[in-house]
């Protein structure tokens, strides 16, 4: 009875993100808890997060509702999104802020309701063999646009990554301007330090990190490869953070390249050390990627000053701002990467160009503490 009366004296902030269970999105919980926990010690709130599994974002100070029921089919996510949540935000009132990290808005209960969307799959300009290899995420790209819009004008705020997508949210959705908050993530820095290599290197290393979808556009890079050993240029290789086995489509790129382009180099998946020793090693990042909200790899790449080839996608533009030696590719033309990777491999640079950094309007945070400020104030 006590402790019940010590909580109503609280106010409650509400953190759903019971979708969220691996790489990028995952660490966006994560680091969203971490500040929450630490900020719920000396301020009067309660937290109370809904999550996939306590264990993947174990936080002290924080009260965890568990379940894995929604992840299982899309009509239980639905179902649990507009249905259950209500019930929990009715159980758990009064609820001063909901702040829903997985892209679609609940219908809920509370005093303020933001949501955090980083889906770009709205954007994603699918082919046949999208829809060959990844049918799910075709159907995702179709019908995400109609997730993102229902309940989205009920939200105090929208928060986002980009400026590309601000005004693209502006644009679909008939949002205002200042209810978007740009909010860009927090770069990891390398806990690596391996020596840079001096003189001539018998090799040029390309790397492009990236999880097995069909939308990260493996094949572009492998078709510029096999153009590249085709010519006879063999001082190269190419790190790929997929082993060929993941699914339909990394077993399609592995039977369709691995043999017949040795410079072709398939690690699998990376943990965040490792990938930073790779990129401590790597001349070149490549990012051929058809869609992202970020492009996370490209900030954690650009500490080394070393050249980028990037999608000639707005969120690589935008990601790619301060850096000094860039170049931009369409992401279906092979040809052009190959010419690129050529140039790099010959020590010309003189192609590259600087991406000058541009101002972000307003609202606009630099961490999770002015975040969670500027949606409590009052």
């Amino acid at each position: 009875m006590e402790r019940d009366n010590q909580l109503r004296q609280k106010k409650t902030i509400v953190i759903s993100a019971v979708n969220l269970n691996r790489g990028g999105t995952l660490r966006i919980l994560r680091d969203c808890l971490s500040y929450l926990s630490s900020m719920a010690v000396n301020e009067d709130y309660r937290i109370v997060a809904i999550v996939y599994k306590r264990e993947l974002v174990d936080f002290p100070n924080i009260d965890y509702i568990e379940t894995q029921w929604p992840k299982k089919r899309w009509i239980n996510r639905l179902w649990y999104e507009y249905f259950s949540l209500r019930k929990i935000s009715k159980s758990l009132q009064p609820v001063e802020l909901w702040f829903s990290l997985h892209d679609t808005t609940p219908s809920v209960l509370a005093r303020r309701r933001v949501v955090y969307c980083h889906n770009s799959f709205p954007f994603l300009k699918w082919n046949f063999r999208d829809l060959l290899f990844a049918p799910k995420i075709v159907l995702f790209a179709l019908f995400s646009r109609f997730f993102y819009q229902f309940n989205i004008h009920k939200n105090d705020y929208v928060v986002v990554q980009q400026e590309w997508f601000r005004t693209a949210f502006v644009r679909l959705f008939n949002l205002h301007a200042k209810h978007i908050i740009v909010a860009p993530p927090k770069v990891a820095k390398s806990q690596v330090d391996v020596p840079m290599q001096k003189g001539a290197k018998e090799k040029t290393v390309f790397i492009y990190p990236a999880i097995a979808d069909s939308h990260k556009n493996f094949e572009c890079i492998c078709a510029a490869a096999e153009l590249l050993w085709m010519k006879g240029v063999r001082n190269f290789e190419v790190l790929l953070t997929i082993s060929g086995e993941e699914n339909k489509y990394t077993r399609w790129l592995f039977k369709r390249w691995a043999k017949k382009v040795p410079a072709l180099r398939f690690l699998g998946y990376l943990d965040q050390t490792t990938l930073f020793h790779y990129y401590q090693l790597s001349d070149c990042l490549i990012f051929p990627s058809k869609v992202e909200t970020w492009g996370l790899p490209i900030s954690e790449f650009s500490r080394y000053q070393r050249p980028l080839l990037l999608a000639d996608l707005p969120y690589a533009h935008e990601t790619a701002q301060g850096n000094e030696e860039v170049a931009f590719f369409d992401i279906n033309d092979y040809q052009v990467l190959a010419g690129y990777m050529e140039k790099i491999i010959a020590g010309d640079n003189s192609f590259l160009n600087p991406v000058y950094a541009r101002a972000i309007e307003e609202p606009l945070v630099q961490s999770w503490e002015e975040l969670f400020t500027k949606l409590l104030e009052r």
